[in-house]
């Protein structure tokens, strides 16, 4: 039985095409994009989902009266889906803890540093890496966690180091985490995942030997 994901959007959707080409592949360890669901309507992530033959779906943040009320209306479409892993990939809505408790251990996020560095409330996007070179850091990277009811503060499955190089703007050392870090770890864990081969102990997160 397939592991069905939703992979949750909000802007053009570059880690989600890294899934996309990874199924295509057969690299997602049995799992199938099963839902691309956006937090705003228009957005290029649902163009690639709708390419690749994907059910897309809108829940828009500014529909809902709070975080609190969007997030329980995710996790009824999520429940409806019958998913069971939800993947963020450049989701730019704070997530209520209604989303952990329906999906413990069953939510993993992306995000464009080596946790704890440059992480938590506030760094997204190119902000994460402006930090880490205003800081004068000499490795940066990407780090695929479970969510918790901390921001960025779950148990961390995989991490991929990538080299800060002199010159480097936000923009350059972006796109270099997003291509030797992002789009290869996020595939990796999921797959770890689908296999069953993820086990979590406090904040340590266990890779099982293949069966």
């Amino acid at each position: 039985m397939a592991t069905r994901i939703a992979v949750l959007v909000s802007g053009g959707g570059t880690n989600l095409q890294a899934l996309i080409d990874a199924q295509g592949r057969g690299e997602l360890g049995g799992g199938v994009l099963a839902a691309v669901i956006s937090s705003k309507p228009g957005v290029y992530a649902l163009e690639r989902a709708a390419q690749a033959g994907i059910p897309t779906y809108v829940i828009p943040r500014r529909d809902y009266p709070s975080s609190q009320a969007m997030t329980q209306a995710l996790v009824s479409q999520l429940k409806a889906l019958d998913i069971q892993l939800v993947v963020l990939a450049g989701f730019m809505v704070i997530l209520t803890q209604e989303m952990v408790q329906a999906f413990p251990h069953a939510i993993l996020n992306v995000h464009p540093s080596l946790i704890p560095s440059f992480c938590g409330a506030g760094y997204y996007g190119l902000r994460v890496h402006q930090q880490a070179l205003a800081y004068g850091v000499k490795l940066t990277g990407a780090t695929v966690h479970f969510v918790s009811e901390e921001c960025d503060g779950g148990p961390i499955v995989l991490q991929q180091a990538v080299p800060v190089e002199a010159g480097d703007s936000p923009e350059t050392l972006q796109r270099r985490v997003m291509e030797q870090a992002e789009w290869r770890i996020l595939p990796q864990a999921v797959a770890l995942f689908c296999q069953n081969r993820l086990r979590v102990e406090g904040r340590t997160v266990h890779i099982l030997p293949r069966q």
